[in-house]
């Protein structure tokens, strides 16, 4: 008779343990906006400082917030590299003149050294085009990422979404 009870009472507990799991307060991620603050605007550093004892193994592009867009001047007459074709921007760039992306929790704007090349101080982003769609005909993007130092890059697929007459 005690069997029955500890088994049910050990599902339970582990259903609620499970339950607390699945809080993802990245941007982007589906919340209740009237309980969820608005993000904050990260800072915009140089990769030296925004990468300082940072292990490069573990830098990732991060989803950037509507402030971060606007802090780098809008997306206007730019180009996101974008993970899912409904995301936020992972990088936000003006083709052939600078980007910016977001790491560590910080915005590093980087200047444009080549067609779809973008670096400063040791960090590189390069892009290239796919020749692939994406479901909602985006065209797909391959984005390389080398922090200073690092032994080796870093490479995502997604897609390009640009504005008012751009093109990636």
């Amino acid at each position: 008779m005690i069997r029955p009870f500890l088994h049910s009472a050990l599902l339970g507990g582990l259903g609620l343990v499970l339950a607390s799991c699945n809080q993802n307060t990245a941007t982007g991620n589906d919340r209740e906006a009237q309980l969820e603050p608005a993000p904050s605007l990260a800072p915009i550093e140089g990769p030296a400082s925004a990468l300082a004892n940072v292990e490069t193994a573990i830098v990732k592009p991060e989803t950037m917030s509507d402030a971060d867009i606007q802090a780098l001047g809008g997306n206007k007459g730019k180009c996101e590299m974008i993970l899912t074709e409904v995301a936020f921007p992972s990088f936000l760039f003006e083709p052939g003149k600078s980007g910016a992306i977001k790491l560590n929790g910080k915005l590093i704007s980087l200047k444009a050294t080549g067609e779809n090349r973008y670096e400063d101080g040791g960090l590189v982003v390069a892009l290239r085009q796919v020749d692939e769609k994406g479901n909602a005909g985006s065209p797909a993007m391959e984005m390389i990422v080398a922090p200073p130092g690092a032994k080796d890059e870093l490479g995502y697929r997604g897609y390009a979404r640009c504005y008012n007459g751009a093109a990636a």
